[in-house]
């Protein structure tokens, strides 16, 4: 017997509904209970987009310190060339430069609209990426413990944002740690095969599961949830995202994430209140054949810089709400291997991007390469904790009002902010 007291429009507790059994393409929801109906403000609020650099990049060829010496003796096959030679680094401000595979990005750095965070991560000293990613999703550096992810924390402690089944959105087959949680969100492989345009019968048989898990009495979840579930089939359909091409002349990388950049760009411009929404994008743990101008890290890093670049093409003026925010769960080592690679590190290099960002500027204390001044004698030291970079940008950005409660067991403190946004 379902509570009838509890508002049709309220999120039940469920864990994420599979269709693959069905064949169609994996949709994966997540619901959440919730002790009261959230207010509904009106026009198009901010977006946050978090991109996660999966696998660890690494920083230093990323954003090159090419006005220090070090950088050069470490990595005698892999260095990328100081400004003005030949396949040399883009000078950003006089010592360090974008790796040239990066070039599509420069624009957006000259006209301020994109910033660079340089030597952060967590205090953390784990080399293991499980942990690493995990503590990065969850907020928690060092805490295995932790449930829920700290997008999802925001998102249940944020009182004023859109009554929208979209407000938590990540394009992929599967829910991100940092989503998870007792509030709403999606996760949308595919908007096509989102109840749109799947296979012949795709959409009936989508239909049936929906009335099977949320109103069948096995399943123990409340019937009058299905409706939110269909809510968002219906506004999909009616927006049909899907459709749109992107705007301004924008052109997307033929990648999975291109297109996942471009569905998300989608789903803000087609206005049904995305407030987050996450990416991945994998290939960064580079070992082997790293390459400096050319080779393995140059084709990720062009993939990267091609698609950020195409999205705040395609979204235009709408970029003013939109933040994008790059993140990786560790660097690499300052030294290259016997392999012309790197290995585990521990700083490494992020980017922000959009809204009210104050670009044109490297940010972060740069701890320098000195042997001295290394994490455990070996690599880049973290000088800005990550939640202190993500801290900033939820406040400031999204108008978040306690870090404290998205990050537990961090002390918050303004003064650490690095003054970006």
């Amino acid at each position: 017997m379902c509570d009838r007291s509890i508002d049709r429009r309220l999120f039940v507790k469920a864990g994420g509904l599979a269709l693959v059994s069905l064949g169609i393409d994996p949709i994966f929801l997540t619901r959440a209970a919730y002790a009261g109906r959230r207010p509904r403000s009106g026009g198009r609020g901010k977006t946050l987009v978090c991109v996660f650099q999966r696998g660890a990049v690494d920083g230093l060829s990323m954003i090159v310190p090419h006005g220090e010496s070090r950088y050069y003796e470490e990595r005698p096959r892999i260095a990328v060339a100081r400004p003005g030679r030949a396949n040399g680094a883009l000078d950003l401000d006089g010592h360090f430069g974008f790796h040239p595979a990066l070039a599509p990005l420069h624009p957006l750095y000259r006209s301020g609209g994109l910033a660079v965070v340089h030597a952060v991560g967590s205090p953390d000293a784990t080399r293991s990426h499980f942990d690493a990613q995990d503590y990065m999703e969850t907020g928690t550096p060092g805490r295995k413990s932790t449930r829920d992810g700290w997008l999802n924390r925001h998102m249940a402690h944020a009182r004023d944002h859109r009554d929208t089944p979209f407000r938590g959105v990540a394009i992929g087959p599967r829910m991100p740690r940092a989503l998870r949680g007792a509030a709403p969100a999606l996760a949308i492989d595919d908007l096509r095969a989102f109840g749109l345009r799947g296979r012949p019968g795709a959409r009936d048989r989508l239909t049936a599961a929906f009335e099977e898990m949320y109103a069948g009495a096995t399943t123990g979840l409340l019937a009058t949830s299905s409706e939110e579930a269909f809510e968002a089939v219906r506004m999909l359909r009616a927006a049909d995202p899907a459709r749109r091409s992107p705007a301004h002349g924008a052109e997307y990388p033929a990648s999975p994430f291109g297109r996942a950049m471009r569905q998300i760009a989608s789903l803000i411009a087609s206005d049904l209140g995305v407030e987050i929404a996450f990416a991945d994008v994998g290939g960064w743990d580079t070992h082997v054949n790293q390459g400096a101008a050319d080779g393995q890290l140059a084709a990720r890093l062009n993939d990267l810089a091609l698609t950020l670049a195409a999205f705040a093409q395609d979204l235009g003026e709408g970029m003013a709400d939109v933040t994008v925010l790059t993140m990786s769960e560790f660097g690499r080592t300052i030294a290259e291997n016997g392999n012309g690679g790197t290995d585990h590190g521990h700083g490494t290099a992020m980017l922000v991007l959009g809204g009210a960002t104050r670009g044109g500027r490297v940010y972060g204390r740069w701890p320098t390469l000195e042997v001295a001044q290394r994490f455990e004698g070996r690599d880049l030291a973290v000088t800005t904790d990550f939640r202190d970079l993500f801290s900033e940008v939820l406040v400031k950005h999204l108008g978040g009002t306690d870090p404290s409660a998205v990050f537990p067991g961090y002390v918050a403190d303004r003064r650490r902010w690095l003054g970006l946004l």
